[in-house]
Order: C-alpha cells, then sequence, then structure tokens
C-alpha cells in the first residue's frame, strides 16, 4: 500500500514536470510569435512609407533611377510574405537598398530643403530604429526559446512535440562592411 502510493506520488510529480515543461514551451513559442508580429507591425508601416518618399524624391533624383528601382524592388520582395526566414532575407535587402537612398539623398541639398521629404525621411529614420529594436527583442526572445528547446530535459518534450528552433535576425552583408571614411579635405 506504502510503495503504490510513493509509485501513485512519484508518477503525479512526473505528470506534472512534463505539463510544466510543455507549457513553458509553448509560452515561450508564444512570445517569439509576439516579437516577431511586433517587428511585423513596423515593416508594414516602412512598406506603407517607401512609395511617398520615393514618389516624393523621384523628380529631384533623375540620375539616381537604379537606386530607386531598387528600393521597389526589393519593397517588392519583403512584401510578398513567405516562411520567416524568406522574410528576413528580403527585409536585409531592404534596408540595404535603403541605406543607399540615404547616402543618396544626402547629396542633394534640394532634397533636404523639402519639407514633405524631409518629414518622410524623419519617419523612415524613426521607423527604422523602431524595426532595430523589435528585432533585437526578437531576437532575445528567440534566443531564449531556442535554447529551451535544445538543453535538458526540456528538449525530450520539445522533441515529442515537434518545436522548431526559431531564426535569428542577422545584419545584412552590407551592413556588416566597415564603412569607408575620407577626412581630406
Amino acid at each position: 500500500m506504502l510503495i503504490a502510493g510513493i509509485i501513485l506520488a512519484l508518477v503525479l510529480i512526473l505528470v506534472f514536470w512534463f505539463i510544466g515543461m510543455y507549457n513553458s514551451l509553448v509560452s515561450k513559442k508564444k512570445r517569439v510569435e509576439n516579437a516577431w508580429s511586433q517587428i511585423d507591425v513596423q515593416l508594414k508601416r516602412r512598406h506603407d512609407l517607401i512609395p511617398n518618399l520615393v514618389n516624393a524624391v523621384k523628380g529631384y533624383m533623375k540620375y539616381e533611377k537604379e537606386t530607386l528601382e531598387a528600393v521597389i524592388n526589393a519593397r517588392a520582395k519583403a512584401t510578398a510574405g513567405g516562411s520567416i526566414d524568406d522574410r528576413i532575407k528580403a527585409e536585409g535587402e531592404l534596408s540595404g537598398a535603403l541605406s543607399r537612398l540615404l547616402a543618396v539623398f544626402e547629396r542633394y541639398p534640394e532634397l533636404k530643403s523639402n519639407q514633405q521629404v524631409s518629414q518622410l525621411m524623419e519617419e523612415l529614420t524613426s521607423t527604422e530604429n523602431r524595426i532595430t529594436y523589435a528585432r533585437q527583442f526578437y531576437n532575445d526572445t528567440t534566443m531564449k526559446f531556442n535554447t529551451s528547446i535544445e538543453v535538458f530535459p526540456t528538449n525530450i518534450v520539445a522533441k515529442m512535440f515537434n518545436f522548431k528552433p526559431f531564426p535569428f535576425f542577422e545584419a545584412a552583408a552590407a551592413e556588416k562592411e566597415t564603412p569607408k571614411v575620407d577626412l581630406s579635405l
């Protein structure tokens, strides 16, 4: 009788432990999905700003058609959807194209003085900062989730229920390059 009670208590402890591990993994997965949704909100804002910005600068930047087309094409890829991996790659391309546009923007003083363009650039810069913060939060929650599904003993529960790791946002290749600084006058 005593042994049966001990066995029952151990089984109950194991069941509750198992349920706790599963619920912890689900909770962490939902945090990652929420973090991705926060990125998605900011990306939507950026995607909405880009056509307005391109239209505002078109007349000034006749000789920068290639840069504008790169931004438009990258935006089209980024809004096409797909898996998180595909979206991360497309957004990296868009970030690179926007960086080139911002560099070109600096070469046109008449653009800087245009109120509409300045306001759009300020909104875009603000949105880029929000995206950076959202990506950092996503990577932090992704790291916690991915670690949880790899460490013992939660890796057992993760394998049983087919929990898969989420990808990280990484800096685009263009953003990893060392900037060239020329201080000669």
